[in-house]
């Protein structure tokens, strides 16, 4: 299994509690628009995500990522 691939399924299992609406994850899956997370719940998610990996996202790179595929590229990069 690739490191990407590894990281779409930590990030789909973090996820997971978040998804209320039981949305098939895939790359193009939108955070604001498929999973309709209001901030709240995405500062709460970004929290999550960055205890999981042991990395700090920024303000300017979560403006920047909007699907789950973006999000795992960033992680990628991060742990690099």
């Amino acid at each position: 299994m690739s490191d990407r691939q590894q990281i779409f399924d930590i990030v789909a299992a973090q996820i997971a509690p978040f998804n209320k609406k039981g949305i098939d994850l895939a790359e193009t899956t939108t955070f604001a628009g498929d999973l309709e997370w209001d901030s709240l719940t995405v500062m709460d998610f970004v929290a999550a995500v960055e205890d999981e990996f042991d990395i700090v996202i920024t303000m300017n790179m979560q403006a920047e990522i909007e699907t789950v595929g973006q999000l795992v590229d960033a992680v990628g990069k991060l742990k690099a």
